[in-house]
């Protein structure tokens, strides 16, 4: 109960719903771990060098000590990848082909961008592969924490350049477009509007394409500020069909129709260094920390004990 109650007090990820737990140093003699990073997936090969195969070289050279292995989850991707020759496997086919491999221990990334329907279909392929191994830990997404999000927030100011004194009366209007989901963390993009103009950056929106905001909302906030110059910047892993069809497509010409002058930035976040790091580190951080359930907070609740 003091370790638990020790471990409540950690807010580096989550909001004190991890604990200290080293996943490697527990692992015994003939045990095997691996790293398993999911992507939805492009059938772009261009984004797919510039983003994917990216962050995949760049976490094999952060965790030399695990076997690397890949995973895509989108099923149509899949399936057209597979028709030029390109095989893909899905995560619950390659978390089997892991465990028959002999791997005993699965720290598993995603690079989606928010805590949607994809990293649910991703934890229940997880849940039903957990009697095969001995332990399989899920990292969090881009936008987790609003730790996180702060630091998104700082990567797009750098990235676009944007001088201290400048922020409230900067006359180029950036929109980040997101893919949006019908599910509640649709509310991820909003956030983010509300942290970029707390941050002084009035000059920054965020849309969706299939969420909240939508264009309409996007394009009120611009109308507010009177903007004449607009870029167009996909916030999503990779500028695959979404950014090239609808945002440099779709999107440009409606805003072209609405008067404004309209660039596109067609680069995917995962092009990003900094936005690659921030999945390095949430890698990192889930080889240290185990996530606790409701249920064992809840006991110690119970049990009298105080959390921050």
């Amino acid at each position: 109960l003091f370790l638990l109650s020790v471990s409540l007090l950690c807010h580096a990820h989550g909001g004190g719903n991890y604990e200290h737990s080293d996943m490697l140093a527990s692992m015994k003699p003939g045990d095997k771990a691996a790293l398993l990073m999911v992507h939805f997936g492009t059938t772009h090969d261009d984004t797919r060098a510039a983003t994917i195969e990216a962050i995949n070289g760049k976490a094999q050279t952060a965790f030399p000590e695990l076997k690397f292995q890949e995973a895509y989850t989108s099923r149509i991707i899949i399936r057209r990848l597979k028709k030029r020759g390109i095989e893909k496997d899905t995560p619950l086919d390659a978390l089997l082909k892991l465990r028959g491999e002999g791997y005993t221990h699965i720290i598993v990334q995603s690079t989606n961008i928010i805590d949607g329907v994809e990293m649910e279909s991703l934890r229940r392929d997880v849940e039903s592969v957990l009697p095969f191994f001995k332990e399989v830990r899920v990292g969090t997404p881009l936008l987790y924490s609003v730790e996180d999000a702060e630091k998104v927030v700082k990567i797009m100011e750098s990235r676009f350049n944007v001088p201290v004194q400048a922020k409230k009366t900067a006359k180029e209007n950036f929109v980040l477009v997101g893919h949006g989901t019908y599910t509640p963390s649709t509310a991820i993009y909003s956030q983010m509007d509300y942290m970029l103009k707390a941050d002084g950056l009035t000059n920054f929106h965020v849309g969706t394409i299939e969420g909240y905001p939508t264009f309409k909302t996007m394009l009120a906030q611009l109308k507010a500020e009177k903007a004449k110059r607009v870029t167009l910047v996909p916030f999503m892993f990779v500028a695959g069909d979404h950014a090239k069809n609808d945002i440099a497509g779709e999107w440009k010409e409606m805003l072209e129709k609405e008067g404004f002058t309209v660039k596109v930035h067609l680069e995917g976040l995962g092009q990003i260094s900094e936005i690659q790091e921030i999945f390095i580190e949430h890698i990192r951080f889930g080889l240290k920390h185990r996530m606790l359930d409701i249920m064992t907070k809840k006991a110690a609740y119970a049990a009298g004990k105080e959390v921050e």
